[in-house]
């Protein structure tokens, strides 16, 4: 009597129609409305939803009959990313807030995503909207129950000294003279978060019904998860002082301590602290600092977080890593905006630490074993390593610390992201939701090492090794059965560091041997061209 319902079709076409719907409306209200269309939900949507039909549109068109082995496919599709990038820029500005998170963290995921959206999206990380001056002290007075600002600060800086997605800091002075950083949320990001979030879990399950590769839930998971713990200004005060000290071992460095008089859940502060961002090689320069203990000890404190304590720091992009010096103390690495953390178990701490220890070793039956042990699929594995190193197979096959990577080998992984972006996203949709903050931490640490030019310095691997070394070692004491077996674990610890010094050693060695060699020629070409000019002016002397 009736034809059967097509209900994939029906679900399609609905979805289709509620985003065209949003889409027009909210065109319609960011045109014509004099109010904020910014807080007015179905405008945030039909913006948002306008640019998904746009981007989908255009990747349809464009690709239509085309096959990856025709001869301009490649360069069209770099193309068509390019300006849907921009497009997905440009909403995550006029949209702001938990857009802006989400565009930041596109851009921190070098090597996972197509190289024209992390560049387009890495902006986000410099040029994030600032709220009005009035707006911030209307939060402040809301927080305290005061009737203005001077009655907690005798000072306030109104010019930003810096603005995220969620918030701005501010650089104030209390009544008592300390110099203080005021982190502020920004207003109605809170209330907000919620509703933009069930936005992006609608469009990227409509995106992934015209797209099947396109499988980008465990972006809104990660999102969904950690915006709430970011929000949380106090909890983030209380960040601080834990990973204080858990560092409380490396003498350079610093950790802001906090004013929980002068702290709320939308207000925050802090220590003020002077400092060079950790990319700015030009400030280093300046004041003398070197980029390559920097960047090792850099190295040194994340490996403890990641392998030794578990405890991660999940945030560290330039802005968040200043450098200074101390007169006392020598070189400070300052750590800000403890929002996002990610804490490891220990079975996944293990294997991760197992892993890496594998890659470093080029030991390839290590890297499938605890690959598998990190839910990846039986196939992936390879690719799995290629993410987690930024390297090719090539390099991580025969070890990533025996060979320097190089401009031609960064082309080569970013050219495949796109080949295999479907195969990415599988093993980002496999991988425990520890695993994904790990990914962008060292993503955003690989970038940092590039702007600083010491990225697979020997040094960091060594860094790595011993951290790993001593986490499993620790892992062993806790499981021996008997007093008599921990002796036998101290001693092949203790061995093993030992290896490790002594090719550090033989590095050091290495190292002054082609200095010395480098010095050597440089003298000769000094001593010949001097040489030279002395018999050029006695010639001269002969022909008067």
């Amino acid at each position: 009597m009736f034809a059967a319902v097509n209900w994939n079709g029906v679900r399609r076409s609905s979805l289709l129609l509620a985003a065209v719907g949003s889409a027009g409306l909210g065109y319609y209200y960011s045109k014509h409305s004099s109010l904020d269309a910014s807080e007015f939900g179905p405008v945030r949507f039909g913006r948002a939803a306008l640019a998904a039909l746009v981007i989908a549109i255009d990747y349809k068109k464009s690709l239509h009959r085309l096959q990856e082995n025709d001869e301009f496919y490649a360069e069209l599709k770099s193309k068509i990313h390019l300006r849907s990038a921009a497009r997905l820029r440009d909403v995550c500005c006029r949209n702001g807030g938990v857009f802006i998170k989400v565009g930041q963290y596109i851009g921190s995921l070098d090597y996972l995503l197509p190289d024209e959206y992390v560049r387009t999206m890495k902006v986000l990380h410099r040029n994030a909207p600032t709220t009005p001056i009035a707006q911030i002290h209307q939060t402040i007075k809301e927080e305290f129950h005061v009737k203005q600002v001077s009655e907690i600060f005798s000072e306030f800086d109104p010019t930003p000294l810096g603005a995220a997605s969620l918030a701005q800091v501010h650089r104030a002075t209390l009544h008592d003279g300390t110099e203080v950083a005021v982190k502020v949320q920004h207003p109605r990001v809170k209330h907000l978060c919620n509703v933009d979030m069930l936005m992006m879990e609608f469009l990227v399950k409509a995106v992934a019904m015209l797209f099947p590769d396109f499988r980008f839930m465990w972006l809104v998971e990660e999102t969904k998860k950690n915006i709430p713990l970011e929000l949380d200004f106090v909890g983030e005060g209380k960040n601080a002082e834990r990973v204080s000290k858990i560092l409380k071992q490396f003498p350079y460095v610093k950790v802001p301590e906090i004013h929980w008089k002068y702290t709320t859940c939308r207000v925050l502060t802090m220590e003020y602290c002077e400092g060079g961002k950790v990319d700015d090689r030009g400030y280093m320069n300046q004041h003398g600092i070197d980029v390559n203990q920097v960047s090792r000890c850099l190295g040194r404190m994340y490996s403890e977080m990641i392998f030794v304590h578990g405890y991660v720091h999940c945030d560290p992009h330039p802005g968040n890593i200043l450098v200074n010096t101390d007169p006392d103390r020598g070189l400070q690495i300052v750590l800000l905006d403890h929002g996002l953390y990610q804490t490891l178990t220990d079975e996944f701490r293990l294997n991760y630490c197992r892993l890496w220890k594998s890659v470093l070793d080029a030991d390839v039956s290590g890297m499938k074993q605890y690959s598998m042990g990190l839910g990846v699929d039986g196939r992936l594995w390879p690719l799995f390593t290629c993410m987690l190193t930024a390297r090719t197979w090539e390099s991580v096959s025969t070890g990533i610390n025996r060979k320097s990577v190089t401009s031609d080998e960064d082309d080569v992984l970013k050219s495949r992201v796109t080949s295999y972006l479907p195969q990415i996203s599988s093993i980002l949709n496999q991988v425990p939701r520890q695993m994904l903050l790990l990914f962008k931490t060292n993503e955003i640490l690989r970038s940092i090492e590039h702007v600083l030019a010491t990225r697979a310095d020997s040094g960091s691997f060594l860094v790595m090794l011993r951290c790993c070394v001593r986490a499993v070692a620790r892992d062993r004491v806790v499981k021996c059965r008997s007093v008599f077996q921990r002796p036998a674990v101290y001693i092949g610890t203790a061995y093993s560091l030992c290896k490790l010094s002594l090719y550090e050693l033989c590095l050091w060695c290495q190292t002054f041997t082609i200095y010395k060699q480098t010095i050597g020629k440089l003298l000769s070409k000094c001593y010949r061209n001097v040489r030279k000019s002395e018999t050029s002016d006695l010639s001269e002397v002969v022909l008067l």
